[in-house]
């Protein structure tokens, strides 16, 4: 049996929708319908497996919405926006201009007081490199969906802003031989 990692992107989120950073947001009614249709449309022939969630309200209520029972997975939480969290990006970008363009353009700064990027892809890499083989779902946030690419591609870590992971993605991931692989189709 093979490794299998079936990653999605929670459901959006009002912070998504007004261009601020989360802070552990709940789903509103329209977004768990979009996970529900989600579960039902591509995760109906996934019964029975092992589910993880990112312990943020957003991912357990996403994986819930699909039919799943997820267990909480710390590694997969979000990245740690510290004093920028729940803020609106325009705000932090006028405010603190400089603090947040080095952190969008280096992916070891925290201005915030919060967790680099880089942090985040370390923490992510050793529980993908801990996955047994098994197939798992995994939910969580774009970024930390981010961070497994860059991991499983061998990418810069700065290639991080450079994809774009919508609400709702699936990314297919299977450990072969050669290591960590992306499946698409």
């Amino acid at each position: 049996m093979q490794t299998r990692v079936l990653m999605i992107s929670h459901a959006a989120t009002q912070a998504m929708r007004a261009g601020r950073f989360p802070a552990d947001d709940a789903l509103e009614s329209r977004d768990v319908e979009a996970a529900r249709a989600f579960g039902s449309q591509r995760m109906s022939g996934y019964a029975g497996l092992r589910v993880v969630s990112s312990p943020a309200r957003c991912a357990r209520e996403t994986a819930i919405a699909m039919g799943f029972e997820p267990q909480d997975e710390p590694a997969l939480a979000d990245l740690e926006y510290g004093r920028w969290q729940g803020r609106a990006l325009k705000d932090v970008a006028a405010e603190d201009a400089e603090a947040f363009a080095d952190w969008a353009r280096s992916p070891s700064l925290a201005p915030h007081g919060g967790e680099s990027f880089r942090d985040l892809a370390e923490r992510v890499a050793s529980w993908l490199d801990s996955t047994g083989e098994e197939t798992v779902i995994a939910v969580t946030h774009a970024v930390v969906v981010r961070a497994t690419l860059v991991r499983v591609l061998e990418m810069p870590l700065g290639a991080f802003t450079r994809l774009e992971i919508p609400p709702l993605s699936l990314v297919d991931l299977r450990r072969t031989s050669k290591g960590w692989a992306l499946w698409t189709g």
